[in-house]
């Protein structure tokens, strides 16, 4: 089993951001060396809630100061971005870091960050669909063109050239049945974020691996989660911190998101943003919503957080991980201090 570490970028700790971003970039290249297998930044803009615009560029640094982690973009995201210059960073990390780039993207959900950059969040769904496939099969070719509704490309070869295949390290973010539909068809492993109760996502793991299989003739490759991390030696621990940091980032993922507001019902292909809204709104309310966050994410002991894998395992067939370790505010000394007991207690027996 693979596993990774997730760097979210969010500034809750009322710091100036220059030190919280490069405290963030320097917890990345700390994870080869805790034993990771990859490494990989968001695309967020403009918030508290996650700020790291350009994860090209947070993977560079990272490459330059590493020799074996793959580096992952978690992810960038097509319709806040040109094909064409998605392409050349992608094959220009690759160049720069040996070959170790994984290739993740996926078309947000936060009307805030879409209004900024002039495009609809209801047109995210085509803009996607149109680009993605533009990409890949630039990264292949090193030639890149496009006719279509979205994107115009003339037939341009790209420099640097792609000097070997990203097939196999191609990911997509998937958090709707559309989206499995897209990732199966193109033939892209998924990433999904631990969201709630992972017995809901089931029809759509099952749909994605099923269409895989029929379309590519292979079994689909295992899909990577990303979880928000609570790692303490002891049960006290683990339930101050929650209420602290888990309660204050769960926060700031509602308000950035707008779990509360009805416009995703209008959107089929963010259903499980409007789920979240609909749980919200349900008997419990949000402390529902928060407690089935909390029980979908990877919180505990080691001991506890091994168990937690080997049932989410039972239910949802072989998987890999990306963990959050740094988020609702938390200090550093203790965003080190739970990945250290991590990577010492949990990621041998994940691993082996």
């Amino acid at each position: 089993m693979r596993v990774g570490v997730h760097l979210g970028y969010q500034n809750l700790h009322g710091r100036p951001d220059v030190e919280t971003f490069m405290q963030e970039t320097r917890f990345g290249i700390e994870a080869e060396a805790m034993g990771f297998d990859f490494v990989g930044p968001v695309e967020h803009h403009f918030t508290d809630y996650a700020a790291c615009p350009d994860p090209f560029g947070v993977l560079s640094y990272i490459a330059a100061k590493t020799e074996r982690i793959e580096l992952i973009t978690a992810a960038v995201i097509l319709p806040w971005n040109n094909p064409l210059r998605v392409a050349e960073q992608f094959l220009q990390l690759d160049v720069l870091s040996g070959g170790r780039v994984i290739a993740g993207m996926g078309r947000g959900a936060a009307r805030r960050e879409f209004r900024s950059f002039g495009v609809e969040l209801a047109d995210s769904r085509e803009m996607f669909d149109e680009a993605c496939p533009i990409i890949l099969e630039a990264l292949e070719t090193g030639i890149i063109e496009a006719d279509g509704k979205w994107y115009r490309i003339p037939r341009t070869e790209l420099r640097p050239r792609p000097f070997k295949s990203f097939r196999e390290r191609t990911v997509m973010v998937t958090m709707s049945p559309s989206s499995v539909e897209v990732a199966a068809r193109l033939g892209l492993k998924t990433l999904r974020f631990s969201q709630g109760d992972w017995r809901k996502a089931i029809p759509e793991i099952q749909q994605y691996r099923k269409a895989f299989a029929e379309l590519h003739g292979r079994e689909a490759p295992p899909f990577i989660i990303s979880d928000f991390m609570l790692c303490f030696p002891d049960k006290r621990r683990v339930t101050e911190y929650c209420d602290t940091y888990f309660a204050k980032m769960f926060e700031t993922v509602a308000n950035h998101y707008e779990f509360l507001s009805d416009h995703f019902k209008s959107l089929p292909s963010y259903s499980t943003y409007a789920y979240m809204g609909q749980l919200a709104e349900a008997a419990g309310g949000p402390e529902k919503a928060y407690r089935d966050y909390i029980g979908g994410n990877m919180i505990g002991t080691p001991e506890e957080l091994i168990e937690h894998h080997l049932e989410r395992k039972e239910l949802v067939g072989d998987y890999e991980m990306l963990c959050n370790f740094s988020f609702g505010g938390m200090p550093y000394e203790l965003v080190y201090e739970q990945a250290k007991l991590f990577a010492d207690k949990v990621l041998p027996v994940l691993k082996g």
